[in-house]
């Protein structure tokens, strides 16, 4: 079995803090994470003015352009989190959700992959302009019956991985649907295709991502955070304890082996001192 692609979702978790999200970068590359993943906006094109004025409590103010407005990087944050990751050997990710933000990303920085984050699968000129840029996509499909999936993947070019995901935070135990990973297998893995297929994670506990793993998920996404109780509305749905959670995906790699069955040579002995006859093959 080939390694996972581990994608530690750093998202808005940093609270618009760069010393935060620097620590978080460290404990993604810490726990072993092949990549880090940020969100980009443009507030004003992502939300109306209507909403943007509405009152909410923050620690940056008392309006939701206030909050948006203290959680957003700007463009020079971003190259500066880019080269860090980098510098460590991680993969650099954005989840765009506007166009603007998908020209400011492209302009300015060398992302790996560009993500379609569950809100935006549906936006067909959205995903057009992704195709324009050329980078391999990563696709979640949380909110997204069977038509709109395979409508966006008919419409992407370069989909490099696609995650089964359910867009709740957190999510429920019963409303995970791990077996949606053989599903998307079987559909975009047959004949002379080949598209990874992996689990975009929103629950609050390690089992949903090593449970992914032994399905043969090819890429997991889970939310990092240090600390669950922190400020910010993706925070319940983090995993704090990424070494755990890493060291559990890479022992079940290891566990799922390659489905062939064999003798090993560490049951030999046991066969020899256990088995009194073995005339079935005679």
């Amino acid at each position: 079995m080939s390694k996972t692609y581990v994608i530690a979702e750093i998202g808005i978790n940093h609270n618009g803090d760069i010393d935060l999200a620097k620590q978080l970068i460290d404990k993604a590359k810490q726990s072993d994470c092949d990549a880090v993943k940020f969100q980009k906006r443009d507030i004003d094109v992502v939300y109306s003015q209507e909403e943007l004025d509405t009152p909410r409590k923050s620690p940056f103010g008392t309006t939701t352009r206030e909050q948006k407005e203290g959680i957003e990087f700007d463009i020079l944050e971003f190259q500066e989190l880019e080269k860090y990751s980098n510098d460590l050997g991680l993969d650099f990710i954005v989840s765009c959700w506007d166009w603007n933000s998908l020209d400011n990303v492209e302009d300015n920085l060398n992302v790996k992959y560009h993500k379609v984050a569950s809100a935006m699968l549906t936006d067909k000129g959205f995903l057009e302009k992704l195709n324009d840029t050329g980078k391999p996509i990563i696709v979640s499909v949380g909110m997204a019956t069977e038509e709109e999936i395979d409508s966006a993947l008919d419409i992407l070019d370069n989909v490099e991985y696609v995650l089964a995901c359910t867009s709740t935070y957190p999510t429920v135990a019963e409303e995970i649907n791990l077996k949606y990973i053989t599903t998307l297998k079987e559909k975009l893995q047959g004949g002379d295709t080949w598209t990874g297929v992996g689990f975009s994670n929103h629950h609050n506990g390690l089992a949903a991502c090593v449970g992914a793993t032994a399905l043969g998920a090819d890429c997991i996404e889970f939310h990092i955070t240090m600390d669950r109780t922190m400020y910010g509305s993706d925070q319940p749905a983090s995993i704090e304890d990424a070494d755990d959670l890493v060291s559990g995906i890479r022992k079940m790699e290891l566990m799922v082996g390659d489905g062939i069955k064999k003798v090993y040579d560490s049951e030999k002995p046991i066969a020899e001192k256990l088995r009194k006859v073995n005339d079935i093959l005679d």
